[in-house]
């Protein structure tokens, strides 16, 4: 056990992030004092903005820099230090390699199953590659808590078995990503839409989501728009997710074309209007 007075540095606020007495977002204020700095970044286009923290909080202590958009490993999760009570992660790594993913390259491609934390947003890399005594783990820990659980790091389709089904209706299950990135994950994601909708689940609650990868080199406008609208079809509100370059950099037309397939209430009034012409 440290006994280290440690501020933890983020370069931008999202729904993940802390907001402990020792947490902050951007430069050091006039009182902040510490041991030690340390500054976490999950996206690759926030580093030039982690470089001028570092420059900023070094006067304040020694700092260190971590995260996945530097490669950084992930070992054992320790809630509420890099990611907001409530969210947490009970595996790391992921057996698929895919061409647009880092998480294999950087965790590895063995799913290494971790202490489960307590918490009731789920964001592994791949938790349906784990064994079923973890998974079984995990629903468990989720029956004890006070709200209803996420899952918001991504379901792989073509893993979800009947049992899973029946024990995330169970658990009351609020939200449930799926992911639809390259055309061989259309089927499992169709056949998992029928699992989940004669299990209990219903289109009409918007828990089943999936996020729908868009905007790649030689991606069509057309070609989306059909990925979105099949997502549909399947039984998932679809949520766009723009494909960013090395250097972290969206296309703005596919940023205005996706603007509509992000929020859940816009597609449901663009459905509603479709449905009524």
């Amino acid at each position: 056990m440290t006994d280290k007075r440690i501020i933890r540095v983020f370069p931008r606020r999202t729904n993940a992030t802390p907001i402990d007495a020792m947490s902050r977002v951007g430069l050091p204020g006039l009182f902040d004092q510490c041991d030690e700095v340390h500054i976490s970044t999950a996206f690759t286009w926030d580093l030039p903005e982690v470089e001028r923290l570092e420059k900023q909080w070094k006067y304040v202590a020694p700092v260190k820099i971590g995260g996945p958009a530097v490669g950084s490993r992930g070992e054992e999760f320790v809630s509420g230090r890099y990611l907001k009570d409530g969210y947490t992660i009970t595996s790391r790594g992921c057996p698929n390699k895919c061409w647009f993913c880092s998480v294999w390259r950087r965790e590895g491609e063995v799913t290494r199953e971790l202490p489960i934390v307590d918490g009731w947003n789920i964001l592994d890399d791949n938790l349906l590659a784990c064994s079923d005594e973890h998974i079984k783990a995990v629903f468990s820990m989720l029956s004890r808590q006070e709200r209803k659980p996420e899952f918001t790091g991504g379901i792989e389709a073509k893993r979800l078995k009947p049992w899973h089904v029946k024990a995330m209706k169970e658990l009351k299950t609020k939200q449930l990503f799926f992911a639809y990135d390259t055309d061989d994950d259309y089927d499992p994601l169709y056949e998992a839409g029928k699992m989940l909708l004669s299990g209990g689940f219903t289109v009409a609650s918007h828990a089943l989501r999936c996020y729908v990868l868009c905007g790649w080199d030689k991606d069509t406008f057309s070609n989306a728009e059909s990925r979105f609208n099949r997502t549909l079809e399947a039984g998932f509100l679809p949520m766009a997710m723009i494909y960013r370059d090395k250097k972290g950099d969206r296309d703005p037309q596919w940023i205005k074309f996706c603007s509509k397939w992000i929020r859940p209430a816009r597609i449901c009034r663009t459905k509603g209007k479709e449905s009524n012409e």
